[in-house]
């Protein structure tokens, strides 16, 4: 089955595929290198079983972990598999696993590595999107060498100007539970650092958080 219009306008706004011609979106599946592949919930990638191929999803949820730790959920329009794409070695593979039915677009790296020659557009895209992959783990690296979750959580809110994500998405990030981060907002709101309406998280005083570093 080919890409669907939605799918198409989809990889249009994805970091690899931003301000790229529509004609060369139109044919993307039908390059040589190229799949469509349906993933049923379940693990489908991972350092014992990885495709040197770089994933687009298109449709369904994925979690990313690396060891015990919980990096990142993906949707529509994000990517993985960059990390194995030109390496051999198993434990470049993060384990990558479907939360729902997923359907995504691989490419593999001989076809990545013509898109990359061909399209300027992508191949700065696709320098862009790692850029902001590697300050994002070492965020990561800096948030969970912290020595407690208030510290974590305190790096986050200073990192991220105050906002908040979803809860279940938070504890992810920080490599920690539910009841543990309620603790650490409920430490900070009562040091007077931070207030919380609803969702909405206001830092109050940025240099008194800096000290719970």
């Amino acid at each position: 089955m080919p890409l669907t219009q939605k799918e198409i306008s989809l990889l249009a706004h994805s970091p690899l595929f931003q301000g790229v011609e529509e004609e060369v979106l139109l044919h993307l599946a039908e390059l040589e290198g190229a799949s469509l592949v349906r993933f049923e919930p379940g693990v489908v990638y991972s350092p014992q079983h990885f495709r040197r191929s770089l994933a687009v999803v298109l449709s369904g949820q994925l979690q990313v972990t690396k060891g015990a730790l919980a990096v990142s959920v993906l949707g529509p329009g994000d990517l993985f598999g960059a990390a194995a794409l030109y390496s051999d070695e198993p434990e470049f593979a993060a384990t990558v696993t479907a939360k729902r039915p997923s359907r995504c677009l691989m490419l593999e790296h001989h076809l990545v590595d013509r898109l990359l020659a061909e399209q300027g557009q992508i191949r700065e895209n696709y320098l862009r999107y790692l850029t902001g992959r590697v300050r994002f783990l070492s965020g990561r690296l800096q948030t969970l060498a912290q020595p407690g979750v208030e510290g974590k959580l305190a790096r986050y809110l200073l990192a991220n100007g105050g906002s908040s994500c979803p809860a279940t998405e938070l504890c992810q990030r920080l490599g920690v539970s539910r009841a543990s981060l309620y603790r650490a907002f409920s430490a900070l709101e009562d040091s007077g650092l931070i207030t919380r309406k609803g969702k909405t998280i206001t830092v109050i005083d940025p240099v008194g958080l800096e000290t719970v570093l």
